[in-house]
């Protein structure tokens, strides 16, 4: 599964260099099953981590907007 110390950042530099490597053809037909997987699997945990940041980012707002509560 994912490593505990993946960036957003660093896995978003990965799924561009993967990309590039598909665009440009210079990845094999034998790695190109094991990089489709490894880019799902990134953009996966960009997708989590966006929805989370989202999510503690309204929370602050909220309570910065209600601090009573």
């Amino acid at each position: 599964m994912m490593e505990e110390k993946l960036t957003y950042e660093a896995a978003l530099s990965e799924l561009t260099a993967i990309s590039k490597e598909i665009e440009n053809e210079t990845i094999s037909v034998d790695a190109l099953a094991s990089k489709v997987k490894r880019a799902s699997e990134l953009i996966e945990f960009c997708q989590t981590k966006l929805k989370n940041t989202e999510a503690e980012v309204t929370k602050i707002i909220g309570r910065m907007e209600n601090p009573e509560n």
